[in-house]
């Protein structure tokens, strides 16, 4: 299996899983740049001429962690505009 790649029956159709595997490469690369916002902020406090941007690396990273629920709460939305397979939306038009 492919990283970030879900296995077979995960998700009712193939547009299902890639649109869940875009969202899953987002959180994670979210993730890394969060982690690593918090990693040069602790850094860079280590000289106080440097603390103001620090202190900016620091935001950011949380911006970041703010956005990892909404990444999340955007997936579901998008997977549940999805059509399930063997929907049929002529028949149901009438």
């Amino acid at each position: 299996m492919k990283p970030f790649e879900t296995r077979p029956g995960a998700h009712p159709s193939p547009t299902h899983a890639r649109v869940y595997g875009i969202y899953e490469k987002l959180y994670t690369l979210n993730d890394f740049c969060a982690a690593l916002m918090f990693l040069v902020g602790s850094i860079l406090f280590f000289y106080k001429s440097l603390e103001t941007a620090a202190i900016w690396c620091f935001v950011i990273g949380s911006v970041n962690f703010m956005l990892r629920p909404t990444i999340k709460v955007l997936r579901e939305f998008h997977l549940a505009s999805l059509p399930m397979p063997g929907d049929d939306t002529r028949a149901e038009r009438g």
